[in-house]
C-alpha cells in the first residue's frame, strides 16, 4: 500500500527501507534534505514540504510520523491536520506520551481524521530485525494499515510457540499488537521502556559487582580479578539471564574492556519518568522502575563502571550518545 513518512532520522529512514523492500509505495519528508534524497535514489518519493507530501498521496491517506516528542510531534500533527481530509490517517511512530495520543485522537475526530500510535521497538537494527509495534488504534484502522504494521514487524522467525498457547490467539506473535483504542499503543510501550531501564540497572550493577571485586575495599584474601567482558559472554550461553540487552553489553566489552569511551553520564528519554508518574497515578508499587531512574538522575553528577555499562546498553540499541 502507499505510505508517507515524515521525520528520516535513526528509525524513520530505515522503516522506509523495510517499508520498500515489502513492496509498499513511500513517500517521504524530513528537514534535512540529503536524507530525503538518499531515499528518493532508493526508490521513494520525495517531497520538499508536508504541503507536497500530502499531494502525492492517493486517498484514504496515511502519514507516519517518526520525529522528537513534545512540540516537534505537535507541529507536524497540526500541519499535516490542515492538509488532510476525512478518512486519512495521522501515524504517531514515535515516543508520545499517552495523554497526549487520547488528546489528539479526540481533536481529530472533529474533521474526520484518525489518530494511531504507534509504540516501535527496534532502535537502529530495526531494519535488518524488524520493529515490536504496539498500536493504538480503532478497529476499523487497525485493520486497514495491517499490512504496514506486518511489514515492519519482525514476524515469527525462530522464537518457539509459548507452551499452551493457541495458534490464532493473535498477531502478537508476529511481532505486532493491537493493544487497544488510541493511546494505548504508547501507554505498552511506556511501560516497556520503564521495564527496559530496571533490567538495564541490574546488568549495570551486577558487572559493577563483579568488577569491583578486585578493589582495595574487598578483603585481599577474597579479592577476584574477574574477567567481565567473558563473563558477559558465558552468560549469553544458556543462563536465564540471556536477552538482547546483555548481548549488547557483551559486544560493548569485548570491543572496549574498561569502556574508556564512555563517561557514564546516562539520559533518560522521559517515558522512564511517565512510567514512575503512572504507577504513582494508579497507586502501584514500582521501586525497581523508580530507584533505576533516580540512578539516571544521580549519572549526571558522578560516575561509576555500572552507569559506562548503562550508557554502552543505550548506544548499543538506540544509537543514543553521550553529551558532550
Amino acid at each position: 500500500m502507499q505510505i508517507a513518512l515524515v521525520g528520516l532520522g535513526k528509525m524513520g529512514a530505515n522503516m522506509a527501507r523495510r517499508l520498500m523492500r515489502d513492496g509498499h509505495d513511500c513517500v517521504v519528508y524530513d528537514l534535512d534534505r540529503d536524507a530525503v534524497e538518499g531515499l528518493e535514489r532508493e526508490g521513494a518519493v520525495g517531497a520538499v514540504d508536508l504541503a507536497e507530501l500530502v499531494s502525492h498521496l492517493r486517498a484514504p491517506r496515511a502519514v507516519w510520523v517518526m520525529v522528537p516528542s513534545g512540540a516537534a510531534t505537535e507541529a507536524v500533527v497540526g500541519e499535516l491536520a490542515a492538509a488532510l481530509s476525512e478518512g486519512d490517517v495521522i501515524i504517531d511512530g514515535g515516543n508520545s506520551h499517552y495523554k497526549d495520543d487520547v488528546r489528539r485522537s479526540r481533536e481529530l475526530a472533529e474533521s474526520g481524521i484518525h489518530y494511531v500510535d504507534v509504540g516501535t521497538s527496534g532502535g537502529v537494527w530495526g531494519l535488518e530485525r524488524g520493529y515490536c509495534l504496539m498500536v493504538g488504534a480503532s478497529d476499523e484502522i487497525w485493520n486497514r494499515l495491517r499490512p504496514v504494521f506486518a511489514s515492519l514487524a519482525p514476524g515469527r522467525g525462530d522464537i518457539p510457540r509459548t507452551p499452551g498457547r493457541r495458534a490464532d490467539s493473535s498477531t502478537a506473535e508476529e511481532g505486532y499488537l493491537h493493544c487497544g483504542p488510541p493511546g494505548a499503543g504508547h501507554f505498552v510501550k511506556m511501560i516497556h521502556n520503564g521495564i527496559e531501564y530496571g533490567m538495564m540497572q541490574a546488568y549495570a550493577e551486577g558487572f559493577d559487582i563483579l568488577r569491583a571485586q578486585a578493589g582495595e575495599e574487598v578483603d585481599e584474601s577474597l579479592r577476584l580479578s574477574l574477567d567481565v567482558g567473558e563473563i558477559a559472554e558465558v552468560w549469553r550461553r544458556g543462563s536465564v539471564v540471556t536477552s538482547w540487552l546483555l548481548d549488547l553489553t557483551a559486544q560493548a566489552l569485548a570491543e572496549s574492556p574498561d569502556l574508556d569511551e564512555y563517561t557514564g553520564h546516562v539520559a533518560d528519554s522521559g517515558e522512564g519518568r511517565w512510567t514512575v508518574e503512572a504507577a504513582v497515578e494508579s497507586g502501584t508499587p514500582a521501586e525497581v522502575l523508580t530507584s533505576s531512574l533516580y540512578t539516571r538522575f544521580r549519572s549526571r553528577k558522578s560516575h561509576t563502571f555500572a552507569e559506562k555499562i548503562l550508557s554502552a546498553m543505550r548506544a548499543g540499541f538506540g544509537g543514543h550518545r553521550e553529551p558532550r
